[in-house]
């Protein structure tokens, strides 16, 4: 367990994803980059990056996003990737030696609180890793000292759950089978959604330092799966998201029954070469001053 989990403020995600999530998802990392890339290099493309850039890649995860970035800003330029979870770095390492790509590194980081080089970066960029923050303004503050003056912010984040039938069908699907819970999470507690309100980020960023600040919503289709069979989508939903969650101290009868209704409610959306399911996420952008 990395050293800042005892007392940080993002302890909880720490843990979270070292010890309960970090192994599945370099496990589904390829499944998950098959899906989601398109969105994260919408966002880049959006970002105007140029060569010879340094760029810093917040909640990097397996690394997906970090190669692409290095690719972007060539050998000239250079890309640190940072995220909470150990099993995930390390996988992002490998992945970085197989490709025998030199432009990179990887940091193990709360970027909340992370003490990195004061102007050190062009551009910083996140495909879904900022929405965890137990304090998002203490965060970007902390971010913004990092970016150079008139340097850029560009983020991906999730609309709202019910924009996202690809997460939200499921949750409703296992719903039907699973005793009550307790009363729903707030909003804004950090989680794939938090982000989901552009008033509220753009609250966040303003407080923070940044300036003009612009919200394009991205609405598309994606490969639920990365392509795969619709059985082995529907394993996928069932350990991801929503769904996973909801799933995660199941018996397997109950898991069994979940997965059946889940498969139900996906095959209308099953095309030849996967199931293709409508998405909505915002990219964000920002500027520090100059």
């Amino acid at each position: 367990m990395p050293q800042f989990a005892a007392d940080g403020p993002n302890a909880q995600q720490i843990e979270y994803w070292n010890e309960v999530s970090g192994k599945r998802w370099v496990e589904m990392g390829d499944v998950i980059d098959a899906q989601i890339a398109p969105l994260g290099e919408a966002a880049m493309d959006r970002a105007e990056l140029e060569p010879a850039k340094r760029v810093l890649d917040i909640g990097c995860g397996c690394g997906q996003t970090t190669l692409e970035l290095a690719a972007r800003v060539g050998e000239r330029g250079s890309v640190l990737g940072v995220d909470l979870s150990d099993p995930m770095l390390e996988r992002a390492k490998d992945r970085a030696q197989e490709s025998s790509v030199t432009n990179v590194l990887f940091q193990q980081a709360d970027a909340q609180t992370y003490k990195f080089d004061a102007s050190g970066f062009d551009l910083l960029f996140s495909r879904f890793g900022v929405m965890f923050f137990s304090s998002p303004v203490e965060a970007f503050t902390n971010l913004i000292s990092a970016l150079r003056p008139g340097g850029r912010l560009s983020f991906v984040a999730w609309q709202r759950l019910e924009r996202n039938p690809w997460m939200h069908l499921p949750i409703i699907a296992a719903s039907k089978h699973l005793p009550p819970g307790g009363p729903p999470p707030e909003p804004e507690a950090p989680g794939p959604f938090a982000f989901a309100d552009p008033e509220r980020v753009e609250a966040i960023l303003h407080e923070s330092g940044f300036l003009n600040i612009q919200h394009e919503s991205l609405e598309r289709d994606l490969l639920v799966g990365g392509g795969r069979s619709l059985d082995d989508t529907v394993e996928f939903l069932a350990q991801l998201g929503p769904a996973g969650a909801a799933l995660r101290d199941a018996s397997a009868e109950l898991r069994s029954e979940v997965m059946k209704e889940i498969h139900n409610v996906i095959k209308p959306f099953h095309e030849k070469g996967g199931v293709r399911m409508p998405s909505a996420t915002w990219i964000v952008s920002a500027e520090r001053p100059g």
